[in-house]
């Protein structure tokens, strides 16, 4: 009986902070950077780890981001100019770009045609052009600290919801995005079938990896700082890839409300914490992280996904 009173405050605490997105919502919505005019990219030639094929690909989203770059200058929006300039740099290395609705983005970090690892990382909410940096950062941090022989892949395939909005409540933007992550994982795994591919999922993009989760051919699936993922249990998630989570000591998801609130436009939440012993998961030490700060140079946390990747983590599992 003592259940029920904390699963109402659970319920009132989430149907609390759907209210205050939805107020937030025209605020958040005016800052987003889709309205940013960009060219539609050219069609893609399949990839390929010869490094031909890998080079020509570069130079197309080379191609595509210094296009998208000129027509933002034209519009007048000078730090997205700025920040394309930047990525357009030589060394950057992109398999897909498109400027459009917010950006869709896959960036290659390390050498992808020799990579016997590769660690594809899925953002959660916020992550845009204009935020793009946060996963850039991550990225590197986790390829220092994996060493060579690895390739990290920054996907930022779909339109992520705005931070507060009732979108970042549902998993509406991630069952669009779920199709996009399959076919490109299908893609990366044909190029390099030899390598060993892991999914690590932030936040939001927890939800995303979830609801493509069956039938991908990968060998972990690395949830962290995760608000749910809209099923029960790891095994609703129909996958054959070993499901980890971790949770930081700082981060403020753990303090969102686990449950899932059915309404009549679709259920508000995502249920099980995937910490908990009843989601099933394997959970790492994820230390003291914040919620942006998983992947921290140095950090505990760091530590682990980095060993998941390698394949190495199996002695250290909490």
């Amino acid at each position: 009986m003592a259940s029920r009173p904390s699963s109402s405050r659970a319920r009132r605490a989430l149907l609390a902070a759907l209210v205050t997105a939805s107020v937030a919502l025209p605020v958040s919505g005016a800052a987003r950077p889709a309205a940013v005019p960009a060219p539609a990219p050219a069609p893609l030639a399949p990839l390929d780890t010869a490094p031909p094929v890998l080079d020509a690909r570069y130079a197309a989203g080379r191609q595509e981001i210094r296009a998208a770059r000129d027509m933002a200058a034209r519009h007048g929006d000078r730090r997205r100019a700025a920040a394309l300039t930047a990525m357009a740099a030589p060394g950057r290395t992109f398999l897909m770009f498109d400027g459009r609705d917010g950006g869709r983005v896959a960036e290659v970090h390390g050498d992808l045609s020799r990579a016997g690892r590769i660690a594809v990382l899925v953002p959660g909410a916020g992550v845009d052009l204009d935020h793009y940096w946060r996963s850039r950062r991550d990225a590197d941090a986790l390829l220092d600290e994996l060493g060579p022989g690895s390739a990290v892949i920054t996907w930022l395939g779909y339109r992520t919801p705005a931070m507060l909005s009732p979108s970042s409540l549902t998993v509406g933007r991630a069952d669009e995005a779920a199709p996009r992550l399959r076919a490109f994982v299908r893609e990366v795994r044909s190029a390099g079938p030899t390598a060993r591919v892991s999914l690590l999922c932030h936040s939001y993009g927890s939800v995303v990896c979830a609801r493509a989760a069956s039938g991908l051919d990968v060998a972990d699936i690395v949830l962290y700082g995760s608000p749910g993922t809209g099923v029960d249990d790891s095994a609703a998630l129909r996958t054959r890839a070993t499901v980890w989570a971790g949770l930081g000591g700082d981060d403020w998801i753990g303090g969102v409300p686990h449950v899932s609130l059915p309404l009549p436009s679709g259920a508000v939440g995502f249920g099980t914490d995937p910490v908990s012993p009843e989601f099933g998961a394997e959970v790492f030490d994820a230390g003291d992280a914040g919620h942006s700060d998983y992947l921290r140079p140095g950090s505990v946390a760091l530590r682990g996904i980095a060993a998941i990747v390698a394949g190495t983590a199996g002695a250290g599992r909490a």
